[in-house]
Parts: C-alpha cells; sequence; structure tokens
C-alpha cells in the first residue's frame, strides 16, 4: 500500500526532530526552477497570489531568496509539516520501525518539491499546489508538474508491489495526480462527524483524521488495505452501509 498526504500551510522549525535519518528530494531540480520564478515576483505580487499577510508575505520572500539546492542542512519534511494533519500524525512520537514504514509507503504531495519522502530533507517554503503560479511548462503548477507526480508515484507502487494508493490528501493536491496513469487503483477514505442530526465532514476532524489514519498504517505495519477498516482512532469506525468500493466512510457520533 502507497499512502500519500498533503503537506501542511504551518511548519514547526523549531522543535528538534527524534530521528538523524534522512534522505534528499527527487526534484531538487524542479523546486529551484519554481524558486527562480518566485524570487522574480515582488513582495506585494506574492502577498496577492498567495493572499497573504504583508508579514506572512515579507517572510516567504526571504525564503525564497536564501533558497538553495543544497539541502544539507535542512530539516526533515515529516519533522517540519505543522497543522491538523500533523497533528494527527504526531511524527515525533512515532518508533523507529514506524518511521522506516512511512519513509517506504508515504508520500507527501508538495508544490514546491513535486513529491516528498517523509525524511526528504528540505527547506522552509510557501508554495500550495493550486496557486496560479505562470511558469515555463504553463499557467500552474498542475502544468508545471504535468505527469511527474504520477511517474514518482507509480515507481514507488512497483518498488512497494502496493495493491492499491491510499488517498489522503485534500482535493487541491491529489489534482496533481492522475489516476488513469497509476498502476494501483486509489482508495479515498472519508471522515464524517455526528452533527446538528446528520454526519457532515468537519474540515478540522477530516484533516486530522487523514493524519491519524497514516499514524495508524504506521503502527500496525499495513501492507493489505482491507485491515485499515479497522481504523478506530478517536472514535472513528468503518462503515460499510455508507462505503463504496472507493470511497470508504468512516464515521463516529460525538464531536471532541
Amino acid at each position: 500500500m502507497l499512502i500519500v498526504l498533503s503537506p501542511a500551510k504551518s511548519l514547526d522549525l523549531d522543535t528538534p526532530p527524534t530521528t538523524r535519518k534522512h534522505s534528499l528530494p527527487e526534484f531538487i531540480g524542479q523546486a529551484s526552477e519554481l524558486v527562480d520564478v518566485l524570487r522574480a515576483c515582488s513582495p506585494a505580487a506574492i502577498a496577492e497570489l498567495m493572499d497573504l499577510s504583508d508579514n506572512l508575505s515579507m517572510l516567504n520572500v526571504a525564503r525564497y531568496a536564501h533558497w538553495s539546492e543544497d539541502h544539507a542542512k535542512a530539516r526533515q519534511a515529516i519533522m517540519s509539516f505543522d497543522g491538523d494533519v500533523y497533528g494527527g500524525l504526531d511524527a515525533r512520537s512515532l518508533a523507529a520501525r514506524e518511521i522506516d514504514y512511512v519513509q517506504r509507503h508515504l508520500r507527501i504531495l508538495s508544490g514546491l518539491y513535486g513529491v516528498l519522502r517523509p525524511l526528504d530533507r528540505m527547506h522552509p517554503y510557501r508554495l500550495e499546489m493550486g496557486t496560479r503560479l505562470a511558469n515555463l511548462r504553463g499557467a500552474n503548477l498542475y502544468a508545471f508538474w504535468g505527469d511527474t507526480v504520477s511517474d514518482a508515484l507509480n515507481r514507488q507502487i512497483v518498488e512497494t508491489k502496493a495493491k492499491v494508493l491510499l488517498n489522503l490528501a485534500s482535493e487541491e493536491y491529489f489534482k496533481s495526480v492522475k489516476p488513469k496513469l497509476l498502476k494501483a487503483p486509489v482508495i479515498t477514505p472519508v471522515f464524517e462527524d455526528w452533527k446538528n442530526g446528520r454526519y457532515k465532514i468537519i474540515s478540522f476532524f477530516a484533516k486530522r483524521a487523514r493524519g491519524l489514519m497514516a499514524r495508524y498504517a504506521a503502527q500496525h505495519a499495513i501492507k493489505d488495505p482491507e485491515r485499515l477498516k479497522g481504523f478506530d482512532l478517536d472514535g472513528y469506525a468503518f462503515d460499510a452501509a455508507a462505503s463504496g468500493e472507493r470511497n470508504w466512510v468512516f464515521r463516529r457520533r460525538q464531536v471532541e
């Protein structure tokens, strides 16, 4: 099984990593091309392009200015991303064997890096996949990455003999993947909470649940996707009646 996650807008660059293991991104050259495009943008243009405050715009302009293809001192992706999904994953509390599992079976889709392994070193950045950044390959990042993301996932599907690709990414990021090109079917879990008399997707809880499911897979070293139907963290349970063949619904009655 191969799992894909979205990255996070927020970063934690202060908490020390819990592992020294690391790897390097496959697409540093392509990331460098995008950084060159971003460096040509003024702070005001970056603020408008990404809908950022002036302070956040200046922060990211400074990051692009200092970005380098040398990643020797950069932090691992899984130890840098913060936010709802990564709160659920809680990578720093994973055991060594669980870190090894996610390094092999988890991929993070990235607007800047295309595809990241969890232990790939990355420089701090802000570039969401849906950003309409014009570049030499097209009008946006989907055009820039083309088939590259799908091809990279296919290589990992073949290497791990994955039976399915588990889509725990957001719609924005999964649009960078072309399912028809993949050598494995896609299963997309849906997480719903009971509110106001019905089940519905609540963004904060759904994001956290995606990270929790990735954590559950690592804790149980899951390779057979059917075992994911036993996912029960934070009170969720698989609902067979509400599920389809490729969309698996997990529900809980109590919102925390």
